[in-house]
Order: C-alpha cells, then sequence, then structure tokens
C-alpha cells in the first residue's frame, strides 16, 4: 500500500500527514485563543433551507453548516486534500482499496465517541440521498473491521477519487450511527465540529454554541481551508437572515450585528471610511449561473436553449448583476486553475439576435412560456433575470418570471420537473474545488438541469475527467466536456464577481472564505 498523506514538517500549518509522535509538541505552538467568551452575530443574505449537509447544496446551508460537521478528508487553504476526521490514509497499490484510520477521542455533539461504525452509517446514508452521491458510483463496498478502521473498495480504480471526496460542496459528513435513516432534510445537526446547533428558527436565525468536548486537530497548529487546528473562542454564534441588504449593513454600522458574508458595493464606498468597521474582499468568489429544465417545454428541445443563448448579451446581463463589478467567463472555471479552459468559447455573449431567431425556427417554436424562475434575496439572481427576461422577449420569445423565496426556488428546481425553465444560482465553491467538481453538477444523478439520463457525449468526457491517469489527459477531457455543456446549454456562466465581507473591528482573526469559519476566531475585551 501507498500512503497518500506521507509524513510532513507542519510549520506552515496547512499539510497532510500521518498522526505524529511528535503531535503533543506541535499542540504547545498551536493556536490558543487569546480571549474566550462573547456572542457574535452574523448577517446572511438569504433564508437557510436546512442544515442537512448530505441533502443540500445550497451555499445558506453550507455557511453554517460546515461549522459543525466534519468528514474523513476535506480542502486545505489552497484547495489540496487534506485529512480531518481520518489520522490517515492508505491507497493500496493497485488503487482498488482505501484504508482510513480514524482520530483517536473524536465526540459527537450528543456525547458519543465516534467510531467506524459511524462513518459506515454516513456513507450509507450518503450513497441513498446525498446530492453528489456519484463520487460513488466506483466504490464497490466499504466495511469496518474493527472501531478505528474504515475501509473502501473500490469496482476499478479512480484516481480522481480522493480529490472528489474531499469536496465540501455537499461533503460526507460524519453523522451518528443512530440517524443514517433520516430522511433527506429532515436530519438531526449533530455533528463533531467546534460548534453545535441550539437553536434554529426557520427564515429567521440559527444559533450556534461553543461545543466543550470538541477534540481539536493536534496535527496542524491553525486552521487552513475547512481542516486543521479549530477551536470555538466564542460563546456563541448567531447567523440571521437579513435578506434585505440595506438592513444588514445598518445593523452592522450601529454594531447590532458583528459580521456580514455580502457588502453590496454601493455601501462599500460608504463603510470603508468607517474606522469601526473591517472590510475584505475577495477577488473572484461567485460565478453568476442560470440552468434550463431539460424535461420542461420548451426547453427540453436543444434549438430553443440554442436560441436562448444566442440571443443574450453577457456584458448587460453582468453590469446590472453586479454593479458593474464583474468579468465575463469564458467556461465554467476561474483563469488561473488548473483546469481552465476556453473550449466552447464561440457560444458566450453571442449577443446575436437574428441568430436566436433562426434557431427558434428551425426548433419549431410556437411560443411557449418560458418561465425564469427567480428569488429577490440574492440581489444578483434577481437582477439577472430582470435584464434575461427583458432579452428574451426582444428576441421574440414568451418569457415570464416566477419570483419565490430563495429556499422554495431551490427545492422546486430540486424537486420538480413543470412550472419553471430557468434556475438562477451562483456556483462558489463548485468552481473553486476545480474540473472535475465542476462538471459533476452536470452528471447523473446531481445533474442540475434534471436530465437524469445524462448526453452520452458529455457523459463520455466526464468518465475521461474521472479516470484520466494523468493532469493533461484530464484537462483535455475537461474542456472536451465544456465544449458540449455550453453547446448544449447545461448551464450558462454568466461571469463572475468578487465578494466583500465585514466584520466589526473588536472581531479578531476573521478570514474571508468560501464560507464564513468562526473557529479560530475572537471578540476583543
Amino acid at each position: 500500500m501507498k500512503t497518500i498523506f506521507p509524513k510532513a514538517a507542519l510549520a506552515a500549518g496547512i499539510a497532510t500527514g500521518l498522526l505524529l509522535s511528535a503531535s503533543a509538541a506541535l499542540a504547545q505552538s498551536a493556536f490558543q485563543c487569546p480571549r474566550k467568551g462573547g456572542d457574535l452575530v452574523f448577517a446572511l443574505e438569504a433564508r437557510v433551507p436546512g442544515l442537512d449537509q448530505h441533502a443540500s447544496n445550497s451555499s445558506a446551508t453550507r455557511n453554517i453548516a460546515m461549522n459543525i460537521f466534519e468528514a474523513l478528508v476535506t480542502r486545505d487553504e489552497k484547495m489540496a486534500p487534506m485529512l480531518q476526521l481520518a489520522a490517515s490514509l492508505d491507497e493500496a497499490a493497485d488503487g482498488m482499496s482505501y484504508t482510513f484510520k480514524l482520530r483517536d477521542g473524536v465526540k459527537f455533539h450528543n456525547g458519543k465517541t465516534m467510531t467506524s461504525a459511524d462513518v459506515v452509517a454516513s456513507f450509507d446514508r450518503y450513497r441513498k440521498i446525498g446530492v453528489d452521491r456519484s463520487i460513488l458510483d466506483a466504490v464497490d463496498k466499504w466495511e469496518a473491521p474493527d472501531a478505528s478502521t474504515f475501509i473502501i473498495r473500490m469496482k476499478r480504480a479512480l484516481p480522481t477519487f480522493i480529490e472528489q471526496l474531499s469536496s465540501f460542496t455537499v461533503p460526507v459528513a460524519i453523522i451518528p450511527a443512530e440517524l443514517a435513516d433520516a430522511p433527506a432534510q429532515q436530519l438531526q445537526p449533530i455533528g463533531t465540529g467546534p460548534f453545535k446547533v441550539d437553536e434554529f428558527r426557520a427564515d429567521s436565525f440559527v444559533k450556534l454554541s461553543r461545543f466543550d468536548g470538541y477534540t481539536p486537530d493536534t496535527r496542524y497548529q491553525d486552521i487552513s481551508g475547512f481542516g486543521g487546528y479549530k477551536t470555538a473562542c466564542l460563546d456563541t454564534v448567531t447567523f440571521r437572515m437579513m435578506t434585505e441588504p440595506a438592513a444588514r449593513t445598518a445593523a452592522l454600522e450601529t454594531g447590532e450585528i458583528q459580521g456580514v458574508e455580502d457588502v453590496p458595493l454601493t455601501s462599500q464606498k460608504r463603510l470603508k471610511d468607517n474606522k469601526n468597521i473591517k472590510l475584505t474582499k475577495l477577488e473572484t468568489f461567485t460565478m453568476n449561473v442560470s440552468y434550463p429544465n431539460f424535461k420542461a417545454p420548451p426547453t427540453d428541445n436543444p434549438k430553443v436553449r440554442q436560441a436562448i443563448m444566442a440571443a443574450m448579451d453577457f456584458d448587460e446581463i453582468m453590469e446590472a448583476a453586479s454593479e458593474g463589478e464583474y468579468k465575463l467567463n469564458f467556461g465554467y472555471q476561474f483563469p488561473g486553475q488548473p483546469y481552465y479552459s476556453e473550449a466552447g468559447k464561440q457560444y458566450i455573449n453571442q449577443k446575436n439576435v437574428e441568430r436566436a431567431k433562426q434557431l427558434l425556427k428551425e426548433g419549431g417554436y410556437k411560443g411557449e412560456k418560458v418561465v425564469l424562475m427567480t428569488n429577490r434575496e440574492f440581489s444578483y439572481m434577481y437582477n439577472t433575470s430582470l435584464v434575461m427576461v427583458e432579452q428574451l422577449k426582444a428576441a421574440g420569445i414568451n418569457a415570464e418570471l416566477l419570483v419565490l423565496d430563495w429556499p422554495a426556488a431551490l427545492q422546486k428546481s430540486i424537486r420538480e420537473k413543470e412550472g419553471w425553465n430557468f434556475f438562477y444560482t451562483g456556483w462558489i465553491t463548485v468552481v473553486a474545488l476545480g474540473g472535475p467538481q465542476t462538471m459533476r453538477q452536470m452528471a447523473p444523478p446531481a445533474s442540475v438541469n434534471l436530465d437524469n439520463e445524462g448526453d452520452p457525449q458529455f457523459m463520455a468526457a466526464f468518465k475521461q475527467l474521472s479516470e484520466g491517469r494523468t493532469l493533461a489527459e484530464r484537462k483535455e477531457a475537461f474542456a472536451k466536456a465544456q465544449e458540449r455543456a455550453l453547446e448544449q446549454v447545461m448551464a450558462i456562466p454568466f461571469g463572475s464577481m468578487p465578494k466583500t465581507q465585514a466584520v466589526r473591528v473588536n472581531v479578531e482573526n476573521f478570514r474571508p472564505y468560501y464560507v464564513p469559519r468562526m473557529s479560530n476566531v475572537w471578540i476583543k475585551g
């Protein structure tokens, strides 16, 4: 067998390695809370549909749940896989099995000590209801020969398996075995993270409190990505659902809340001179995306989808969506990422109404209604839909808006095959995690457009992307998959936008990331 994560020096606090004999010494230099206590109130821009990490790919869910749940492996600050609940991970020489040894003394929020039986139960549930369960397609079975060992046995070797398993868009969060039969979206939120759930009021707030039984990972010195050395310095964190941007900003200015996940551009200009507030900006954060319903007419017709793609002016859409702060994207990855490709660029930002009308004619379009399902909670999604509906009308398409709240729109897009033709969302961690994770959004069973059969040409490229032995092979497959997805209009990448987050100056060590991390954050006295 080969050790995937060999022993390594942990000086930077960002490393993957076996549990070292020097871990006790390392713990002495690990992060320590300068001050414990305090209640931090953090405002979210959307309603939280639930806290079931297995069954929700909503960023609103992830914002909270990543502070509650943990997985065997996760990603570090630079998006490389790293161990979390696993003490070690060994891969068989032929790639047909993975052996995980679990960390000792890890406890769930209900006081129970985690064992391999809980890991088995978690994987069992994920295989049944996990949104991203296609990551387990190459797995034959798993077993637990003893309380601290979990073995995954493969049907076929898959070079990207650990890359897939470490994804945190919809992670295989480890839950107590007794919760394995919980239906989707009805999971009791009991994890192993540094914070536990105290109260969840729908459409209002989620309150977390310090889990005193948490066991920090002493292999590391500080938090990295969602792993590393984590501890809860705060007594409680209350995530308030504040969907009105002006209300969030005003509450931050008065000190009613201590942090916000999003500051609109118009408010940034005012807040940057406020000595009581710290602004932090992530230059590339969200890819503004819409995708069609392949099951409902007329978007079940590829010619109609292609006509819609041809009709749109992406610059006009992104100008409205981002208040002018955007970059056009020529695919499903950001420039500079390993899988970045401009394959299919010819389908992006065509601004060609005449071509759209010709495609509609070829597709036999007879004026059927095209329903754009949107929400007001994410202003960029709503503004995108407002511009898009007018552009489609200008091309002779009978387009109209359906405005729902975010949880309702999300659930309708997942569960219902009728009543909508386009859904709006933002790809955040999906893009950050790399090419295979991004393309998985368009592959069954996670297929965002409800096309559960899959497109054969796309699926052939996706298979090559997942199974390619070398990065060069996988990059070539990604380009093929991207070009096919853009040609068939599986998802429309309008452009990318930054994200500005803010906290009060008395909030220390809050580091901007794709999800608000509350570990290792404290409030000055």
